[in-house]
């Protein structure tokens, strides 16, 4: 199927589907180019589009401007505007604090259901992660939905692994459904490495947070099994500002709904995604050079192999070394390895706030 082919099913399969697309977040994982006025789904790490742009660009096939919801933090909003300038203004909910996942979603849901009602099917996706094979991605996105409808279930796509990641979750598929929809069995939590492995071997799924559901479906889940949720929600329903303000801790919707509910389901997809959660996952999302570096900006690399080099200002020369995260930008330069790449979480809370803010 080409994508002329996909837009032309797409329109009559899914119908007046709506995308929501989570937008929050700092990424403070891509340090020192992620800070809390420009986070990762803000900026250009894949392409020479912001990470949102690439995302809203991918889904409008599926449903236009006016059907597609942006959530994001309250301090973002102007930004998210700017990038995606089509979108109603109605259409850029910003939320006036961090509540989860699950609240974002259920306001997105609640949302939905005030403009076209209860049975309007919602596809949610992340801002921020890569696709490698957008016709696939799109195709599978389309089977979710159908399935959510066909079953008036909640559904899951689950990514088959490339390798056991200890930094993502994962989905245990049970039952066959139909085709490749199956029950979903339970969900764990980044599994150590041994676990990682017997998880793969034995069929998990990565569990990539794209859902699928009837708007009215999500919002009865949510009362049946959501309390701190669905109380502030239906205590508040035409007050944003209130129904976020009462939620007492954030919680997400994998641990707030979908491992408290027996109408889950996952479908599979094998369509080369990534969450990009470290700048060492652009190795796999960006096109390598001959000896597997990937690098952006004015960069020279001699007897150097598979590092990753971000040079926003200076020039970065890097000589007989291998697997380094090299980043420069805004009087600071970050080096660390591939390996440890995934720490800066830990750096950034040891460092003083006049290099951290920098």
């Amino acid at each position: 199927m080409n994508v002329v082919e996909l837009k032309e099913w797409s329109g009559e399969a899914v119908g007046a589907a709506w995308i929501v697309v989570l937008a929050g977040g700092i990424g403070s994982r891509f340090w020192p180019i992620s800070t809390p006025e420009r986070p990762k789904q803000l900026l250009p790490l894949v392409t020479s589009e912001p990470m949102l742009r690439d995302t809203i660009d991918r889904v409008k096939t599926l449903a236009p401007p006016e059907r597609t919801l942006i959530l994001t933090n309250a301090s973002l909003a102007a930004a998210v505007r700017r990038v995606v300038p089509e979108l109603p203004l109605e259409n850029v909910i910003a939320e006036p604090r961090p509540a989860g996942t699950a609240a974002a979603l259920a306001w997105a849901a609640h949302e939905i259901e005030r403009r076209t009602g209860p049975g309007s099917l919602m596809i949610s996706v992340h801002a921020d992660a890569a696709i490698g094979n957008v016709v696939l991605f799109l195709q599978t996105l389309l089977q979710a939905g159908e399935a959510a409808r066909a079953e008036n279930g909640l559904v899951t796509v689950g990514i088959v692994p490339r390798f056991a990641d200890t930094g993502l979750g994962y989905i245990e598929p049970g039952a066959v459904v139909s085709g490749r929809l199956k029950r979903v069995a339970r969900f764990v939590e980044k599994p150590d490495r041994a676990h990682a492995e017997a998880m793969v071997t034995a069929g998990c799924l990565w569990n990539s947070g794209i859902f699928a559901w009837r708007a009215g479906v999500l919002l009865d889940e949510l009362r049946a099994h959501c309390p701190e949720i669905a109380r502030p929600l239906d205590a508040n329903p035409t007050d944003k500002e209130a129904f976020f303000a009462a939620i007492a801790k954030p919680i997400a919707i994998d641990v707030g709904v979908l491992e408290r509910s027996s109408r889950v389901m996952v479908v599979s997809g094998d369509f080369a995604w990534s969450d990009v959660g470290t700048w060492a996952a652009l190795r796999a999302v960006r096109t390598a050079d001959a000896d597997g570096n990937v690098h952006s900006g004015t960069a020279f690399l001699q007897e150097a192999h598979r590092n990753v080099v971000h040079a926003d200002g200076p020039t970065v020369v890097l000589y007989g070394v291998d697997d380094l995260v090299v980043v420069t930008t805004n009087g600071v330069t970050l080096v660390t390895t591939v390996e440890r790449a995934a720490d800066l979480k830990t750096l950034l809370d040891s460092l003083p706030a006049e290099v951290r803010n920098l």
